[in-house]
């Protein structure tokens, strides 16, 4: 049954006010750690290699997200094997910067194409580890061959979706960071340039993010999704991609000044389809958060929810980065 659009109230009373500043004081101490992390790495802190200072930060969030994917499952009756999940998503967020060290010097998309393959190999290792567990725990049901076993196709395809929803994203986010691995810095030679890749992709997800909040709060009235978010309103929305677009605008007229091509199709396309890909994510987060019957992916992060409630708009949005920044040439 189709539920019907109706007045979205914005958040009132004490309980609205003190939500809110729970999210906006932890949302201050993420940027304020990510924007510590990014300035290191981008100066080489300590003569380290780029992606070094932003590496434990990525694994930390795959295995937050694996945590909480794995407590989510659970309430549906699926026990994943979080011992095997947890070292398999580093692993594969980690494999996207071994690529650079194995192809050093790589400058064309090809090339680009080719280091991501050490990536899919980790994930086909992953599927495969998965697999081999279920292999060893398997137990038909009723004893017999001929009756459908306890859930382990179920168990090997919820492994699965875990490890590529968390792990996969994260590593093109590390892939972003260093697209621009073996070009030569800036004119006053403080900064890389890969970093605009990374930034340029978080700024366009996360100020629609923001301003979707926002608008949806104070003026929503039509909802979106009405049965996966009833929250999501089509004017958060539309204050989305308008917030995306600046942000692609203002962030991806440095290329110019740093004498780089940019992503394909320059920042309309870039804002509006990676704009887009992040609302999409949020809501396949949102459809698997109702599948498991729960309201938020966890409490780790206060106001904000969970780590899932955190990066679900970059999820799906960071392959679709890549891939322009890719196509760009540049």
């Amino acid at each position: 049954m189709s539920v019907p659009a109706e007045p979205v109230p914005p958040s009132t009373g004490p309980r609205g006010i003190a939500a809110l500043a729970s999210r906006v004081v932890f949302a201050a101490a993420l940027v304020a750690v990510f924007a510590g992390l990014t300035w290191a790495d981008w100066n080489r802190l300590g003569g380290t290699p780029p992606s070094w200072w932003l590496l434990p930060l990525a694994a930390a969030l795959a295995i937050g997200g694996i945590d909480e994917l794995v407590a989510l499952f659970a309430g549906r009756g699926l026990t994943l094997p979080g011992w095997l999940l947890r070292p398999a998503v580093v692993a594969i967020v980690l494999s996207a910067a071994f690529a650079v060290g194995g192809f050093p010097g790589r400058l064309s998309p090809a090339a680009e194409a080719v280091g991501a393959g050490w990536t899919a190999a980790t994930v086909a290792l992953t599927i495969g580890a998965l697999g081999i567990v279920e292999i060893a725990r398997y137990r038909p049901a009723g004893g017999a061959l001929q009756q459908p076993a306890g859930g382990a196709l179920e168990r090997l395809a919820a492994g699965t979706f875990a490890a590529v929803f968390v792990g996969l994203p994260l590593a093109f986010m590390v892939a972003l960071r260093l697209l621009h691995a073996g070009h030569p810095g800036p004119p006053d030679q403080r900064g890389d340039p890969g970093v605009l890749p990374l930034i340029s992709f978080i700024a366009v997800v996360k100020a629609g993010d923001i301003a979707a909040y926002g608008v949806g709060s104070l003026c929503g009235r039509h909802r979106m999704a009405p049965l996966l978010s009833p929250g999501k309103t089509w004017e958060g929305a539309a204050a989305s991609l308008a917030a995306s677009l600046a942000a692609a605008w203002f962030v991806l007229g440095q290329c110019r000044a740093w004498g780089l091509v940019g992503p394909w199709g320059s920042w309309p396309v870039y804002g509006a389809v990676v704009g887009l890909a992040g609302m999409a994510g949020d809501l396949v987060e949102s459809l698997v958060k109702r599948e498991c019957g729960s309201k938020d992916s966890g409490r780790s992060l206060g106001g904000l929810g969970g780590v899932l409630d955190l990066v679900d708009s970059l999820l799906l949005a960071a392959p679709v980065a890549w891939l322009l920044w890719v196509a760009g040439g540049r």
